[in-house]
């Protein structure tokens, strides 16, 4: 049984969005509800099952 608590994304949504900053594709953390731009270095945030592609509510990642 699925958990309740991990939205999902569309994944035809996810392969066309890409890094505001770097236009780079994004990988998805379904655990962590995040769009990760590796070479911005930075996880964009699923709210409700929408990706926030906005780079000031996006966290910086190492």
């Amino acid at each position: 049984m699925p958990d309740k608590n991990i939205q999902t994304v569309d994944p035809k949504l996810i392969e066309i969005l890409v890094c505001p900053l770097t236009k780079s594709p994004l990988r998805y953390d379904a655990e962590a509800q995040e769009l990760i731009s590796d070479k911005a270095k930075l996880a964009f945030p699923i709210r409700d099952g929408i990706p926030i592609m906005l780079v000031d509510e996006a966290r910086e990642i190492e």
